[in-house]
C-alpha cells in the first residue's frame, strides 16, 4: 500500500465525519454539535432525538451512500475507457437507469420496484454502449460517443413517458428526473448500502488491474492481466452502482466526473484512487444537498440541480482538454 493514498484516503473519511456532523446541526432548526450527538445517541430531548435521528440522519445516510456509489462508478468508468470524461452520466448508464425507474414509477409496462428497474435500465445501456461502440478499451473515444447518444435517447424515452402520463403519476415521476434526495425510500438505500459493501471490496482487490487498464491491452496481456474477465468485473461493478444509485436519489449529475479527479489529484498518480472516489462523492453529495436544503429555506432545490451547477463549469473546462489530459 502506497503512503499517500492510504493519507488522502484518511483524511477524506476525517472530512466525511465532519460533513456529517454539519448536515445533522444544520437545517430548519439549527443544533450545536454537542446536542446533535446527543440526538444522534438518543441521549437529547424527544425532539432532537426525533429530528435528528428520524428525519436528517436517513436523508444523509442516503446521500453518503449515493455519493459513494457515484464516486465509485466514475473512477471505474474513467479507468475502463482511458478517458475522463467516461463516467455514468456521459455514457448513458444514468439515464438508462432513469428511464427504467421512471417507468417502474408511472406504471408503464411494468409496477417492479425502482431498484430492479433501475439496474436493468443500467445494464442495458452499458451492453448498447459496448456493442456498439466496439469496447470500452482500444476505442475509448468511440464508446463515449455512442453512450452520449444512448443517453440521449434514453433521455428522450423519459420525456416521452411523463408527457403522455397523468399528471399525479408524471408528478411522482420527476424528481427521478432531476436527481433529489427526498424520493429515497429505506428499501432502496438498504439496497444501495448492501451494494456498495459488495462493490467497494471488489473494486479494491481489483486495483492493481484496474491500474493495468491505463496501459495497451498488450502490456496489459504481457503482464499477466486477464484483460476481458477484468473488464467485465469492473462494467459490472459500475452497473451495480450507477443503477442503485439512480434508484434512491435520481441522477445526480457530475459527482463521477469531480470526485474522482479530485481524489486523483490528492492522490497523485500511483494506482487507481477506488476508496478516496468514492469518499469524495460521499462529501460532494451530502454537501450538495446541504446546500439545497438551507441556501434557499424553505425553499428546497434538488441535489442533482446544486452538482449541475457546481460541476458544469468544471466539465466546459475538462472538455478541451481532454486529449492533453489523459489519465495517468
Amino acid at each position: 500500500m502506497h503512503r499517500r493514498p492510504a493519507l488522502v484516503a484518511l483524511v477524506l473519511a476525517v472530512v466525511l465525519v465532519g460533513t456529517l456532523a454539519v448536515c445533522l446541526g444544520i437545517g430548519s432548526t439549527l443544533l450545536d454539535p454537542l446536542r446533535a450527538l446527543r440526538g444522534l445517541l438518543g441521549l437529547g430531548p424527544a425532539r432532537d432525538v426525533l429530528l435528528v435521528r428520524e428525519l436528517r440522519l436517513p436523508r444523509i445516510e442516503a446521500a453518503a451512500a449515493v455519493g459513494a456509489a457515484l464516486g465509485l462508478a466514475g473512477v471505474l468508468m474513467q479507468t475502463l475507457a482511458r478517458n475522463r470524461l467516461a463516467t455514468p452520466d456521459t455514457v448513458g448508464l444514468n439515464n438508462g437507469a432513469t428511464a427504467f425507474a421512471v417507468a417502474s414509477v408511472i406504471g408503464v409496462a411494468t409496477s417492479a420496484l425502482p431498484s430492479a428497474m433501475a439496474l436493468t435500465g443500467a445494464a442495458t445501456a452499458a451492453v448498447l454502449a459496448l456493442a456498439l461502440g466496439g469496447g470500452a478499451g482500444r476505442q475509448g473515444y468511440r464508446f463515449l460517443v455512442v453512450g452520449l447518444g444512448i443517453g440521449a435517447v434514453f433521455g428522450a424515452v423519459t420525456n416521452l413517458m411523463l408527457s403522455r402520463s397523468a399528471i399525479d403519476a408524471a408528478g411522482a415521476a420527476y424528481p427521478w428526473t432531476v436527481g433529489s434526495l427526498s424520493v429515497a425510500t429505506p428499501t432502496a438505500v438498504t439496497l444501495l448500502e448492501l451494494g456498495l459493501v459488495a462493490c467497494l471490496p471488489a473494486a479494491v482487490l481489483l486495483g492493481r488491474a484496474l491500474a493495468l487498464l491505463r496501459f495497451p491491452d498488450a502490456v496489459a496481456l504481457g503482464l499477466g492481466t486477464r484483460v476481458g474477465a477484468v473488464r467485465t468485473a469492473v462494467l459490472v461493478t459500475s452497473v451495480v452502482c450507477a443503477g442503485l444509485a439512480v434508484a434512491v436519489a435520481g441522477p445526480l449529475g457530475t459527482v463521477a466526473l469531480v470526485a474522482p479527479e479530485a481524489a486523483r489529484k490528492l492522490s497523485g498518480s500511483t494506482g487507481v484512487p477506488v476508496v478516496s472516489s468514492a469518499l469524495a462523492g460521499a462529501v460532494l453529495t451530502l454537501l450538495a444537498d446541504l446546500v439545497g436544503r438551507a441556501a434557499f429555506a424553505p425553499i428546497e432545490l434538488p441535489a442533482g440541480l446544486v452538482t449541475a451547477v457546481v460541476g458544469g463549469p468544471y466539465l466546459l473546462w475538462l472538455l478541451p482538454t481532454t486529449r492533453t489530459r489523459r489519465l495517468p
